[in-house]
Order: C-alpha cells, then structure tokens, then sequence
C-alpha cells in the first residue's frame, strides 16, 4: 500500500511542479498586465491633465498647429459679445426694409418661395435640408449653406461666384429652380404696395427706388446675421472650465494630429478657400464639378469653399451636396485621406478633367476616441440657436 502510494506522489510531482509554474507564470502576467493598464490609465489622465494647463494660458503661449508648409493660416480668435449696438444696428431703416424683403415671398415669381424659405432662422439660417425645393417644387443640387456671418467671407457660395453680398442677391431671385422671378417685373411688383414706398423712402430718402437698392437692402440684412458666443469662444477668453477635457483633448487634436488647421482656422474656422475633398462623383451620380462651373479652369474642378464650422453641429446635414448627416461619418472620411479618389489608370491621369484630392489630405491614424473628441470640439464650437423672430406683418 506504502510502495502504491509513493508511486502514485511520485507520477503527480511533475504535474503539481508544473501548476506552480503556470499559476506563477500566471500571476506575474497578471500582474504586469495590471500595471500596464494601471499606467495607461494614469498617462492618459496625465496628459489630458497636461493639455488643459497647456490650453490655459495665453493664445500665443499654445501648441503650435500642424501647419503644412506654404499655407496661410491665422490663429483661433473669439466672436465679440453682442452690445447695445446691435439692436441699434437692427432698427435702422435699410435693416429693418432688408429683413422685410428677406422674409417676404413676393420676391419669387409664385408669391411662395422667400429667401428664409432656405435660410430659416429656426435652423442657423439653414435648413436642414439636403438640397433645397424651389420653384415648381424643383430640387436644387446644392445644400443650403448657413449665412451666419456672411458678411465675413470673401466670396459667396460654395463655388464662389459672387464676390459681395449684393451681387448673390440676384442670384436665387432668378434661378429657375428657386426664386424664379422676372428681375424687371420686381420692382413694378413692390412699387404697387404703398407700404413698401414709404419704407424705401425711410431707408434711402426716396421712394422711387430700383434694383441696386433692393440688393443694397437685403445685404444690410444679411450682415447683421451673426453666430451667437459659444463655448470655445469662453475658453478662448479665459473661461477655462468653459470646456470638457474631452473638448480640449479634441481641440488639440483638430490643431495638431487631425490638420484640420490647414483649412479651418481663425475667427471663423475656415481660410475662406477652395478645396477638393474627393467628392465630385465624376462621371458619377451626383456629379459636381464646383468652382470650375464657373471658372472653367480644370485646376478647379471638384473644389468648394471651406464652410465655416462656427454653430456646425447645427446646419447638418453637410458638405456641398448635402449627404453626410453624421459628423463621426465625416470625420471618418477626413480620417482615410480620401487619396482613394485620385486617378488611378493612365486614362485617368491623362484625363485633365480628372479630380485631384486636395495635397492637404492625408490619412491621419486617428483612433475612435479620438474621432469622438474631435466631434465634442466641434460641440464646443457651437452655440445656441437665436431663433430671429419673423416681421409679424408683411407690407400688402
């Protein structure tokens, strides 16, 4: 019994010889993993913590940007806090005749379609569309852009065909598949309403009036179109506790690992340029050329301004053709390069029509939680909504 026993401890030494190690193996692995975990926990608090110390101080005390070289870029800068001027501003008579006219669907050719019909005040002067219905009911190619604060930018729509406010004017006046009026039938059409005699003879000193001053009206108006202080605008004016970690984490990245400086940068978050972000559907399906349309010079096909991306996460959905109603979706697509829309075979190269995605893009390695901070920025970037109250009284 003795000599079976002995036998029996000494076939099961080497199996309890070799649990000791692997349940020792075990634990040091364990233990280690722990430590590791533990410490990128601890580096990652660490650095958010460093990076709300670094965004602390003065502006030109930050982190420099990612800046590619010949770029022309200007720092991040607050919007100012709205005084009492601007309600002065808002009753002056060439104001008050613009916001009028703005509002007032006798301006298209059906007595239905005003200019607020694509830029409401309810949707940041947007309209939530993925391309406007005009006249007839016929559907535009082209989203709606916001006009918050288009009195800052150097051209107008998103191919930049009109250099000042009173040109763009006549622009959706006379489309066919918005407005659809008769430019020389307009002022006929207003001078029959004594309302609106007496209000042009307010704001010009006289009531016999033309086209230029209609345009002159309506870009008054629309200058005083203004985003609302946000968020990012507090933390930029020393309100440091304004933003999250989470925002700050994703601000650095906007400005550093994500380039987005390289075209969204100052006041208004954009260098007011054009750019191919390969996504003209050539030869495609929603096919768009952008500013070649109207420069006809083939180094701008597929280009479009750079939109503002003050009070973004509110005039969704976005891009030109209005088909990215998701901003991690967007961020993705900024995230891959977009280099897969270069041309490819020699036909494509020889092609002098072919788009050509901005050198600007490139792929960027972003993880997903960085993607998502980079979305709470834009968040921080955003106010709340001014819903402008409409005239409770068009003139007739």
């Amino acid at each position: 019994m003795l000599k079976h026993t002995n036998r029996s401890i000494l076939v099961l030494l080497p199996v309890l010889f070799f649990n000791f190690v692997m349940m020792k193996r075990f634990s040091v692995i364990f233990t280690t993993f722990s430590c590791l975990i533990l410490s990128i926990i601890l580096l990652s608090s660490r650095s958010i913590d460093d990076l709300r110390v670094l965004y602390s101080k003065p502006i030109a005390e930050w982190p420099k940007p990612t800046i590619d070289s010949g770029v022309v870029w200007s720092e991040f800068k607050s919007l100012p806090k709205i005084d009492t001027s601007y309600f002065r501003k808002m009753e002056h008579p060439l104001v008050k005749l613009g916001k009028t006219l703005f509002f007032d669907p006798i301006l298209s050719s059906s007595n239905q379609i005003s200019c607020s019909s694509c830029h409401n005040p309810q949707t940041s002067w947007a309209d939530h569309l993925t391309v406007p219905t005009g006249h007839d009911h016929i559907q535009g190619t082209r989203n709606s852009i916001s006009l918050l604060n288009v009195y800052a930018r150097k051209n107008i729509f998103w191919d930049g065909r009109a250099s000042t406010l009173e040109e763009q004017v006549l622009f959706p006046i006379e489309a066919h598949h918005e407005m659809a009026m008769d430019v020389t039938k307009l002022i006929p059409k207003l001078k029959a309403i004594p309302g609106y005699r007496d209000m042009f003879e307010k704001a010009f000193g006289d009531e016999d009036f033309s086209l230029p001053e209609v345009m002159k009206a309506l870009a008054a108006f629309e200058r005083t179109l203004q985003s609302r202080r946000s968020r990012f605008d507090e933390f930029l004016d020393g309100k440091h506790n304004a933003m999250t970690d989470k925002e700050i984490q994703g601000m650095h990245l906007f400005r550093t690992k994500a380039r987005c400086m390289n075209c969204h940068n100052g006041q208004f978050l954009t260098d007011d340029d054009f750019h191919n972000i390969g996504l003209t559907y050539y030869k495609r399906k929603y096919q768009d050329l952008g500013r070649y349309d109207f420069t006809k010079d083939p180094e701008d096909v597929g280009k479009f301004r750079t939109p503002s991306l003050r009070d973004v996460m509110n005039t969704n959905p976005w891009m030109h053709n209005g088909l990215f109603d998701n901003m991690i979706g967007i961020i993705n697509l900024y995230n891959s390069g977009m280099v897969m829309n270069n041309p490819k075979t020699e036909e494509q190269k020889a092609d002098p029509m072919f788009p050509r995605t901005d050198p600007l893009l490139k792929p960027l390695e972003l993880t997903r939680e960085e993607i998502q901070a980079i979305a709470a920025f834009l968040e921080a970037t955003t106010a709340t909504k001014y819903r402008m109250p409409r005239p409770e009284v068009l003139p007739r």
